[in-house]
């Protein structure tokens, strides 16, 4: 047998939303308290109707080193310091009560920092009354003649509103009468709270033109607070118990059916004045929680909220009565909402449950700031995110007006002291933030089918038919005894009907005949009456076809309405169509231009980035016809220089084959004249002349040339060059970098540094292992022969970590080839100019830097 799952729980559907709501932004104003103090320092500056400005005090300056710069913020309207509760009530809480009449919500809350005036504001003092009674004073003042009977709108605890006939309500009222436990309200003007006994004076009276007279109104109030998130119920009677005194019950939130949040248990009061509606609301005044701080001496501990709710009906087809039908019921309400300060408890000097308190109400507050910029980032950037409606019990209450239940106003009330300037920064910042979120729009209610202006026709019926009876002479009312007492006196009177004798036999007769007199006057006033009744039923019949001609004729003229409305709607959505095509189009024509502007942007540089170019490579052209110009006249020079160079070396190598071969002619020479004289010994007695040779000196400097080493002189001892010791033979550690463009040169004296790192290319790893340098240079001499050039330093570590080097010493290894330069020739012979010019070409022998002198092998 297959086990069935458990089923899961359907998701509700959520309310299906227009695509085209209009939306309005939430309506953020901003009132200013008088100082306490006339010397003290201001902090808030009202530029305009609309504008404040915010200027750092000069201690704060002073402390931050004057880093804080004026700044401005604008709201809908700003009210200052001379504005009056009423210029503040027409301004803001006025609409909002049309709107309450017209089955519209709304919402209005004070916002700001500990004694800033939000109390003050809302509730308002004796001769200065706030927008609370001034609201509750206009709705009754617009609505007061059309009001139920009580207990004809019943609340059914679950945040409806039933309708009952007027018998019911009747003993609806006996029943709650007969409960003690049922709060009971005023029902006279001479038990009004003296609190509230002048708080508007007569000339501030106003009243709204928008009332529906075919309706019937009743107001309902309740009053909770929010204290350390949790709700109570300011209006509900806790029983007495005089033994243990019970602390009051928290309530709970609930969503009824419309999926409106609303505190379940709540004590909901019907009044019909503003006495009734002050009187309750100076009841729940008392148990809300207040304290003294060190900003303020009544400091609110608590959210509070006072709910007015509206219930209308609308009359039955004839005016006469509600009519019986709880679909027809529309309930609206406005919430007034006087938010605790926030505080800092580092100037409050809060402890225990102030401390607590403070906490509390500081969270609340940041939950309220994070819901309004998550639904700002969710309008501005259209994403989905989740607003955390249920963090705290405030956010989570009026969680529907944020999601278009009706409108929603706030007050910003700021207090101008230096000493709250760090919270009126932040107060400012989440008010200019509030502007920026958008509610929906709420929606007219349905309006009732029936005919309008039926209480008024209802009442001219009336008055009519009473004009008509007393024109006739019929009585207006039949229950009237002077009109009984003339209408017995008009009868014949009754004879005496005393029987004295038997045999009377005239008394009964007449007694007959009176009665029957009086008998004949009853049925003619009888068929007067019904004559009377025919008429006047033929009027009421006359009178209900007119109604029914104009019932007619407004029904046709209601369907002409209705085509022209259905016309006016099409063509409404025609122009909405229209203008959308058109915006898009506009939209398209805007991408295009910027595209446009792109493309020709985009051209622009890449004709300059062209022309920039072509400078360029003109001038990298320019730049190599002179570079080559350039290395033409070096080559020309080093060929000019080396074919002088090769003609004085053929030149030096012919002279130097020259002289060998005159050496060699010499010695032929002398040995011809030696075997020559040894076989002419005998002959010739004398010795034959030596022939004449050039001087020794030029075999002087070719054996000199041909020798390793210069030969010393007879005359004086060989002098030795003084050398100074080489740097790299010392024991520290080198780093050896011989580059591998060096040549081996095979030569007998080599530079060999002990404890040296052979690098070809420095780096720091070897570096930062030595404290010596040396760099290997070669480079080419005058002579045409390799010069090799030690450079030395000292290794050093930079403040940066790295390595440097300091270069202080060069020495130069040489070396010479001795055949390379020419004999010096006689002075007497011809080739003494090319001799001379040879030596002055030659380079020294000697080193003028610090070194050794490299020699090759003879």
């Amino acid at each position: 047998m297959q086990k069935t799952g458990k089923g899961k729980t359907p998701r509700r559907p959520g309310q299906k939303k227009a695509t085209n709501i209009e939306k309005d932004p939430v309506g953020v104003y901003c009132r200013i308290r008088p100082l306490g103090a006339e010397d003290e320092e201001c902090c808030v500056e009202m530029i305009s109707s609309s504008t404040i400005q915010l200027h750092a005090p000069d201690g704060l300056k002073a402390n931050r080193n004057g880093e804080y710069k004026e700044t401005q913020y604008s709201f809908k309207k700003v009210f200052g310091i001379n504005t009056t509760q009423m210029e503040l009530f027409e301004d803001v809480a006025k609409p909002l009560v049309d709107d309450l009449i017209r089955c519209k919500n709304g919402l209005l809350f004070t916002y700001g920092v500990t004694g800033s005036g939000k109390t003050f504001t809302m509730t308002g003092s004796p001769g200065e009354g706030g927008l609370l009674p001034r609201s509750l004073d206009m709705l009754f003042n617009s609505i007061s003649p059309f009001q139920a009977k009580r207990f004809v709108f019943k609340p059914d605890d679950k945040n409806g509103m039933e309708i009952q006939g007027q018998v019911d309500a009747l003993l609806e009222r006996q029943k709650r009468d007969s409960q003690q436990s049922v709060p009971k309200t005023p029902s006279s003007r001479q038990k009004a709270d003296p609190e509230f006994a002048d708080m508007i004076s007569p000339e501030e009276a106003c009243k709204s033109e928008n009332v529906d007279e075919d309706c019937c109104y009743s107001v309902f109030v309740s009053y909770i607070e929010v204290y350390n998130n949790y709700i109570y119920d300011l209006l509900e009677d806790a029983p007495f118990d005089p033994i243990r005194s019970k602390p009051p019950q928290s309530k709970s939130l609930r969503e009824d059916q419309n999926h409106n949040m609303y505190v379940a248990g709540c004590t909901e009061v019907e009044v019909k004045s503003t006495e009734e509606a002050f009187e309750v609301f100076w009841k729940g005044q008392k148990k809300r929680r207040i304290a003294n701080t060190q900003l303020n001496r009544e400091s609110s501990r608590s959210h509070s909220v006072f709910t007015v709710k509206l219930a209308q009906a609308p009359l039955d087809a004839d005016g006469d009565h509600i009519l019986q039908d709880k679909n027809q019921v529309n309930v609206s309400q406005l919430c007034l909402v006087d938010l605790a300060g926030s505080e800092r408890t580092s100037r409050t000097k809060a402890e225990g449950s102030r401390l607590r308190e403070a906490g509390n109400i500081n969270q609340s507050l940041m939950t309220l700031r994070t819901c309004m910029e998550v639904l700002r980032e969710n309008q501005m950037c259209g994403t989905n995110k989740m607003v955390p409606y249920r963090d705290s019990k405030v956010t989570l209450l009026f969680k529907n007006y944020f999601d278009g239940e009706g409108k929603v106003r706030m007050i910003v009330c700021v207090n101008p002291k230096a000493d709250d300037y760090d919270e009126t920064m932040l107060v400012m910042r989440f008010a200019e933030m509030t502007q920026e979120v958008e509610v929906a729009r709420p929606v007219d209610r349905p309006i009732c089918g029936l005919a309008a202006g039926r209480r008024h026709r209802n009442q001219a019926f009336r008055d009519e038919l009473s004009r008509h009876l007393e024109e006739r002479g019929g009585p207006s009312d039949a229950d009237d005894p002077i009109l009984l007492t003339q209408l017995m006196e008009s009868l014949p009177a009754l004879p005496s009907c005393e029987l004295v004798d038997p045999a009377d036999d005239q008394t009964l007769p007449r007694l007959i005949e009176v009665l029957e007199r009086r008998q004949h006057i009853r049925q003619m006033m009888t068929e007067q009456l019904h004559k009377t009744a025919s008429t006047l039923k033929s009027m009421l019949q006359q009178f209900d076809g007119q109604l029914s001609a104009k019932e007619t004729y407004l029904h046709d003229q209601q369907s002409k309405l209705c085509e022209k409305d259905k016309v006016i709607t099409n063509q409404r959505t025609e122009i909405e169509r229209l203008e959308k095509k058109s915006t898009t189009l506009e939209y398209k024509i805007d991408i295009l231009q910027k595209t446009t502007d792109m493309y020709e942007q985009d051209t622009r540089s890449l004709r300059q980035e062209l022309e920039t170019r072509d400078q360029k490579l003109q001038r990298e052209l320019s730049e190599r016809r002179r570079m080559e110009q350039r290395m033409q006249g070096m080559v020309t020079d080093t060929k000019l220089k080396w074919e002088k160079e090769c003609e004085r070396r053929v030149n030096a190598k012919q002279l130097e084959m020259q002289n060998k071969l005159w050496v060699k002619d010499e010695k032929l020479k002398q040995l011809k004249a030696i075997v020559t004289e040894s076989s002419a010994g005998s002959c010739s007695t004398e010795r034959p002349e030596k022939p004449e040779r050039p001087s020794r000196e030029r075999d002087c400097i070719i054996a000199q040339k041909r020798s390793a080493s210069p030969s010393p002189r007879p005359t004086a001892p060989p002098v030795r060059p003084t050398h100074r010791r080489s740097h790299s033979a010392g024991g520290e550690k080198w780093v050896d970098h011989k580059p591998p463009s060096n040549l081996d040169l095979d030569t007998v004296m080599q530079p060999i540094i002990p404890n040296a790192i052979k690098v070809s290319t420095p780096n720091e790893k070897a570096l930062s292992k030595c404290h010596k340098y040396v760099l290997r240079h070669q480079e080419l001499a005058s002579d045409g022969e390799i010069e090799t050039k030690l450079i030395k330093g000292n290794v050093f570590k930079t403040r940066g970590g790295g390595q440097a080097v300091q270069f202080t010493d060069i020495e130069t290894l040489k070396q010479e080839c001795p055949t390379s330069s020419s004999r010096k020739r006689r002075s007497g012979s011809a080739e003494g100019p090319a001799e001379m010019e040879d030596i002055e070409n030659r380079a020294p022998v000697t080193n003028t830097s610090y070194g050794y002198q490299k020699r090759r092998k003879p």
